[in-house]
């Protein structure tokens, strides 16, 4: 079964999703038949590398919100994170453009290292707050997972793995996707936010009732069953 989670790294919701989402993914009992893949998606395409505002100045300009009514907001968050055990510090987060570090999550993919990127892309920016704009320490990242530095490096200078994000981005559009998180399994179910675990956990126990029905084994003329009009035993008449 394949989930496949679009999300991006400045996201606030995606990373408590992704805890919640993990939290079900624990209590599936078919688990280990289920594989993850997350997606590239850009809150902001348009979003420079450097001299954004800060998060509460973004919320008050995009929002119309007071800076009481930004730093409320941004409270909240963080206290919804703490619960899963993260840490938010949105004051010191620095605002840039994404898309450098979704090609560095597609060539960790290309290693095998996809989940283990996504996670420390999400920490580096809530919790370290880190500039994921910044190539230098996106290779420092790569190298903390335990891929190569300089072939990380040497890939976002070419701007290698371009057209992965762009292809993960064109198909949220043909899907739909409007906001992040957002959960498809199976191409089939979808959940969008980050809903509480047993919502995950209830898509995840639907998609796979679907694709893996109940067999019958053995002929059911051939057996004692019983059902609505009685008992009956092989070769002899129902009483």
């Amino acid at each position: 079964m394949k989930v496949e989670i679009w999300s991006d790294f400045v996201c606030p919701f995606c990373y408590i999703g992704k805890r919640r989402f993990e939290a079900a993914l624990r209590q599936f009992p078919n688990r280990e038949a289920v594989e993850v893949v997350y997606r590239s998606f850009e809150l902001d395409p348009n979003a420079r590398r450097d001299g954004n505002p800060g998060v509460h100045d973004m919320l008050m300009a995009k929002y119309g919100m007071s800076r009481e009514q930004a730093v409320a907001n941004t409270n909240q968050i963080t206290r919804q994170a703490k619960e899963l055990g993260l840490d938010y510090y949105f004051d010191r987060t620095i605002q840039t453009n994404t898309f450098d570090a979704h090609r560095l999550a597609h060539f960790a993919a290309s290693k095998g290292k996809l989940v283990e990127m996504t996670e420390r892309l999400l920490k580096s920016h809530f919790t370290d707050t880190l500039h994921l704009g910044d190539i230098e320490t996106l290779a420092d990242l790569a190298a903390e997972i335990g891929l190569d530095r300089a072939e990380a490096l040497r890939a976002l200078k070419n701007g290698d793995y371009a057209d992965e994000v762009r292809a993960d981005e064109r198909e949220a559009g043909r899907l739909g996707v409007r906001g992040v998180p957002f959960f498809v399994i199976n191409r089939k179910y979808a959940v969008s936010g980050a809903q509480p675990s047993e919502v995950f956990l209830e898509a995840l126990r639907k998609a796979w009732e679907e694709e893996h029905p109940l067999q019958v084994i053995g002929d059911s003329d051939g057996g004692a069953v019983c059902t609505d009009d009685g008992c009956a035993v092989s070769g002899q008449e129902e009483r």
